[in-house]
Formats: structure tokens, sequence, C-alpha cells
């Protein structure tokens, strides 16, 4: 680390301090990994608290984390791999590759188990609404819909549980969907169904298209969507807050499901991660695609998934049925893969127009800012993601430590 790359030490430091006190003294959260990178340079690591409070296990620079949704970027960038291919484009009928799909219905009235009411859709659902969460689907813990709570008792995205991709699509198809695709932004499975169309189309499972064309390439050794032979000493427990503001033990690290290959490979957040290999996620994208040698995507490509797509250019508030602690602010788009900021101003944070992120439902966080050639990136472990306003904290603290 340097401290030569327009970063204060002293101004860093007040995070952890930030973060020491606020939230590990209290038991707010187990433990936090605050890693910022700039001009193509690790400027700040820092790493405090427990990966394993019941063991008493110090997190660690390595500690491996479940990142649910950070896991979506790496699945869109894996289907735009192949947008570049010309083996799929992004305004294609998405019944084209999932034939059982093309007679979907819009909710119109119904439960689950007295049968649902649907009328046609507007538009058949595209490619691109898959990526921008205007598909018309959903998640069950959405708790807002009938079409939720069928969700819920099918155990859609429900990644810890049994099944396959394949019977989630398949199921997807006896539902109706939430709106007509394109009129909505709804938080969804609709990254899982990403990943069952690099499945489709690359011919290849999954799981084995993400290890070949990304993680071997960057060099992502500690990311998969299990803990490896060798890994589970560095794997971190889980957590959710308390009735007392504290923290209680929601996954123990020693006999997590997240040991053994699932049979469910979720695009949407299924991996697991340090936050060394994200870094070089980050990185290939920031660098315009590319990093040591390899190209993942292009320039060009990377410029049209981290533009708005919302239509007419709108922000999440303005067409969302669903906001909550991963992007819920003013002046916020988004494109494919990735939220993005188009008015930061609005934000009422500190950023730039054009930066891009996104979190997991631990509480993990990550943006990447082109203008100041930044990276952010936030590891630790408590469910849910909207507990604490930690994320708004850590951006606010890292620009005001921009000393050049």
């Amino acid at each position: 680390m340097t401290d030569t790359l327009g970063l204060s030490p002293d101004r860093l430091a007040r995070l952890d301090s930030h973060l020491a006190e606020k939230y590990i003294a209290t038991r707010r959260l187990p433990c936090t990994l605050s890693l910022i990178a700039r001009h193509g340079e690790i400027a700040h690591l820092h790493t405090q608290g427990l990966a394993d409070v019941e063991r008493g296990i110090p997190a660690r620079d390595d500690t491996i984390f479940r990142i649910y949704s950070m896991t979506k970027p790496i699945t869109s960038v894996a289907l735009m791999m192949l947008v570049e291919q010309g083996k799929i484009a992004l305004d294609d009928p998405v019944a084209k590759y999932i034939p059982e799909w093309k007679n979907l219905g819009v909710f119109v009235a119904g439960t689950h188990k007295l049968g649902f009411q649907t009328r046609p859709c507007t538009r058949p659902m595209q490619v691109v609404d898959l990526f921008r969460h205007t598909a018309g689907l959903t998640y069950g813990f959405q708790l807002r819909t009938n079409v939720d709570e069928a969700y819920r008792r099918e155990k859609i995205g429900e990644i810890e549980k049994a099944g396959t991709l394949e019977d989630m699509i398949k199921t997807l198809a006896k539902l109706p969907l939430e709106f007509s695709p394109g009129d909505a932004w709804n938080y969804s499975v609709a990254t899982d169904v990403l990943g069952w169309l690099v499945q489709v189309v690359s011919g290849r499972p999954f799981e084995q298209f993400l290890a070949d064309e990304i993680f071997a390439p960057l060099g992502m050794v500690d990311t998969g969507f299990h803990v490896r032979e060798g890994q589970q000493h560095r794997f971190a427990a889980c957590y959710q807050p308390d009735k007392t503001g504290s923290i209680t033990l929601q996954d123990d690290p020693t006999t997590s499901s997240y040991l053994t290959a699932p049979s469910f490979i979720s695009g949407g957040g299924g991996l697991v991660s340090t936050a060394s290999d994200y870094l070089q996620f980050c990185r290939m994208l920031l660098n315009g695609g590319t990093l040591n040698g390899h190209r993942l995507i292009s320039r060009k490509t990377l410029d049209l998934m981290t533009a708005n797509h919302l239509p007419c250019g709108v922000d999440l508030p303005a067409m969302s049925r669903s906001l909550f602690s991963e992007a819920a602010y003013d002046g916020v788009g988004f494109g494919l893969g990735f939220a993005t900021s188009t008015a930061a101003h609005k934000t009422l944070m500190p950023g730039s127009n054009g930066d891009y992120f996104w979190g997991g439902a631990a509480s993990t966080f990550f943006w990447i800012d082109p203008e100041e050639d930044l990276i952010g990136i936030f590891m630790t472990q408590l469910i849910p993601s909207s507990t604490w306003p930690v994320r708004k904290e850590m951006r606010t603290m890292v620009y005001a430590a921009l000393d050049d």
C-alpha cells in the first residue's frame, strides 16, 4: 500500500476508527474489511473484528465471505461475453431460449393455492429485461404480493434449498409475472435466469463457464459456489441482528450448506469470495474489460453495461416496485447488472456521475468510480443488508479522504 494515491491516510484512518467504535465495539457487526484501490494500487486495506465470534477467530485479509448479490455483476459479465460473440442479443425474446416461457401472463388476481388470473403481456420479455430487472419477475422475500407468496411456496430463489436451476426455470413457467416486461423495475431472480441463459447458449454448465472464462483468467482462486477443501478455516460465520441491537449466529461456518457443492447454482446470489478476488474483478472492469493480458469484454461493451437502461432514462425511485439498501436513492439508475449514478448530487452523498455499484444480502458492497479511478470494497457478514447505514458512511468517508 502507498500514501501517494491522492488519498489522505489520516482521513482513511477515521473510517477504521468509525467502524471500530460504532459497529465492532458495540457488536452491531462481527467484523469489517475495507479495501480502497486507486490508480491500480491498493491505497487502504483494513480488517478488524471476528470472522467467527463464537470461536474467537479474527477476520483476516483472506477471509472468505458470502457475497450474495455481488454475484450478479459477475453473471452479467458472463452473458455479455456471449453477446459479444454473437450467440445471443439483448433484444432477443427470452422465449427464444426458454420456450416454456412463451405464453407467460401478467398477474390480475388470485393466489398460488386457488389459482391465478392473468392477462397477456403488452410485449415479450427481452434479454435486456433480465439484466435490468424489468422482466416482471420477483423475489419471495419481498413480502408484497400474491406472486411473491407463490415464489416462497415454490422456494424460488432460496439458494440454500434443494432443487436445480432448471427446476426453477420450469416452475417460473407456471407462475404469472408481476407486470408486463419494461413497465416497472422490481428486484428479482432475473439474474439467476441469466445464469441459465449462459448455460444454454454456451453449452457448458454455468459454474464451469464462470470458472473457465472469468475466475481462472482473473486469478480469482477463492471464488466459487461453495467453500472448497482447504479453505474452510478461512470461511466466516454469518449473523443477523437480535432484539438487543447486537448479533446472533445465522449460519455456522462449520456446518454451513456452503461447505458442499449446491444443487442450485445461483447466478443471482450463490458465490463466496474474498476481498482480493473481488478486487481482481473490479480492476478488470475499471480497466475497460481487461486485466493482466486477459480481455473479458470490450471497453464499449462495458460502457453499454454501465449506462442507465431504465426506460426514458428515469431513476430507480421513479419506476421501482421494490427499493432497499442495495440502491434506495434518488439519482440512481440501473444498467446491465449494476446500479449507476445518473445524478450523483441527488443521492446526497459524494460520488461521481457514472460510478456503478451493488451489494449483497450480508451487507457486503462494492463501487467503482471511473472518474476518480477508484474502487471500494466492503466485506462483513450481517443479514439483512438494510440493518445499518454502513455503506453510505463508508462512501462518504472515502470521498472525504480525497486529497489531490
